[in-house]
């Protein structure tokens, strides 16, 4: 399975990489360009060292389906740059927010050489911060599918171990989105294997 983390860094992405250190587990991280600040560098390095995925989750978060093609190309660019610089790595992965993609994002996505990860599973920890429902929701997930969290609420947080204690019990194993579908296409749409 592959848990995934949106729109972070933020305050608690360090405790998530510690829950997910103590569990062996490995995750996505799709990261927002302009909440990557000089303090969360030594962060993203850690999540390159740890094993996880590091995937574009644009510059500020809009909806890619309503921007200009020269609005959409440097949503993506501006984070790919920065995340480079910081890190040395070049994502391969792109979760358009709020999932909104269309032909032009999934073209754009192709021309850049990033697939589009979605996610078969939405624990909704955005909306309803309680970490019962977020663990609920995430441990109804099946082998091979993807699960949609973000590292920025407190309670999500909160509820990681427990979920992760769920997920050991039934003998799952954290992956990449990448180790969990091999190379990502670029342009191609990923929710569930």
């Amino acid at each position: 399975m592959a848990l995934t983390f949106d729109d972070g860094p933020g305050n608690y992405t360090s405790h998530v990489l510690d829950v997910l250190a103590e569990h062996h587990a490995r995750a996505t991280f799709f990261l927002v360009g302009e909440m990557i600040h000089k303090d969360d560098w030594p962060v993203l390095r850690r999540m390159v060292a740890d094993g996880h995925e590091l995937g574009n989750h644009t510059w500020d978060h809009r909806d890619l389906t309503a921007l200009s093609d020269a609005a959409l190309n440097h949503e993506v660019v501006r984070t790919e740059r920065l995340v480079k610089e910081v890190t040395g790595v070049r994502m391969h992965a792109l979760r358009p927010p709020y999932g909104s993609t269309d032909r032009r994002v999934a073209g754009e996505a192709k021309r850049l050489g990033l697939g589009q990860v979605l996610w078969a599973v939405d624990t909704l920890d955005w909306r309803d911060r309680v970490p019962k429902l977020v663990v609920q929701r995430s441990t109804a997930a099946k082998p091979g599918q993807i699960v949609l969290m973000h590292d920025i609420h407190k309670t999500t947080v909160e509820a990681l171990p427990r979920l992760l204690n769920v997920f050991d019990k039934k003998g799952f194993t954290y992956v990449t989105v990448s180790e969990l579908f091999g190379d990502l296409k670029p342009g191609k749409r990923y929710s569930d294997r």
